[in-house]
């Protein structure tokens, strides 16, 4: 009995420690270098919202923040990347919502999209269109289904394997009938030039990286894929009521994460900066003006989307029966 007692003693004292610790690393935090890990190349919309919270949460900060890209796999490459980090705060990672999704896309994923971080914060939505090339011979979303179906085998571009892109035209194939073909870039950023030299029929994609061809004439929107019109082109009517598709909606958001065990103290902290960050207009008006909807959660919040969003995945796959590879 007495032998019991002081191991229970000994593993209490052994907790209060480790608590203790905890609890002053946080209160230090952070005296170095930061990096926002970001799963797709330059020049995309979350390589864009990654640089302005990481020049906004170095001044809040007191600490050097940088943008590492690390595209490839998915978004896999820098998933695994952080995960595999120290759960200090010194990493942190700016993913889609194929974070969750990639559960249904990979066989063998590397990572747990919930056991393997602790959520920071919902940052941003961003609404996604349909578009082709200016010269495509369709005006309307049923002028394009009536092409794609006269044409099998055309072609959509995604920024990967299992981003939204890819879950969003797989969903238009399964729910319209239509035979087309997936092209996997290393990135949103690869999609549009594919798409403006004709290299790919069409995407289904972010609306801030393609508003700027259509404005210019290169590019025709035909449909927005979210559940209502957006607010940069309240005139272009949804997939779901132009197609006669009711329930079909795609829409993609970003969000920030650290690798599972990093302290409650710094989750907060950061979540607390961050929120501030994409709230103050100087950087929401950058963002709504790109098409890009500041949000911005808890992290408590931000894990209940996560989840919602898997279950939301696993029923779109297997409504489009896509396989993981």
């Amino acid at each position: 009995m007495l032998t019991r007692r002081l191991f229970i003693a000994g593993a209490l004292a052994m907790l209060s420690l480790q608590a203790g610790n905890a609890l002053a690393q946080s209160a230090s935090w952070p005296t170095r270098l930061l990096h926002v890990v970001v799963t797709q190349p330059p020049g995309g919309g979350n390589d864009a919202i990654a640089r302005l919270i990481a020049a906004n949460l170095q001044v809040a900060l007191g600490q050097p923040v940088i943008v590492e890209n690390k595209p490839g796999a998915g978004g896999n490459i820098a998933t695994v990347h952080v995960a595999r980090q120290p759960a200090d705060g010194y990493t942190l990672l700016l993913t889609p919502s194929s974070h969750v999704g990639n559960v249904y896309f990979f066989a063998k994923l590397p990572y747990d999209p919930i056991k393997d971080f602790e959520p920071i914060s919902l940052v941003s939505s961003t609404p996604f269109i349909l578009v082709v090339n200016a010269s495509t011979p369709a005006t309307s979303m049923k002028e394009f289904l009536s092409y794609a179906r006269a044409n099998p085998g055309l072609t959509y571009g995604s920024a990967g394997i299992g981003q939204p892109h890819h879950t969003a035209g797989e969903l238009l194939k399964s729910m319209a009938g239509i035979d087309v073909l997936h092209v996997p870039y290393k990135g949103a950023a690869g999609v549009v030039p594919a798409l403006l030299s004709g290299e790919i029929s069409f995407t289904i994609g972010a609306i801030n990286s393609l508003l700027p061809h259509i404005r210019s004439g290169k590019l025709r929107v035909l449909a927005a894929a979210g559940s209502k019109r957006t607010v940069l082109l309240p005139d272009v009517p949804t997939i779901a009521e132009a197609a006669g598709l009711p329930g079909y909606e795609m829409t993609s958001w970003a969000g920030m994460l650290a690798p599972a065990g990093t302290s409650a103290a710094i989750v907060d902290r950061l979540s607390t900066q961050i929120n501030r960050i994409i709230q103050d207009p100087r950087v929401g008006d950058k963002l709504t003006a790109s098409g890009i909807e500041p949000i911005g959660t808890t992290p408590q919040r931000f894990m209940e989307i996560m989840k919602a969003q898997l279950v939301q995945y696993g029923k779109i796959t297997r409504e489009a029966n896509i396989k993981p590879e």
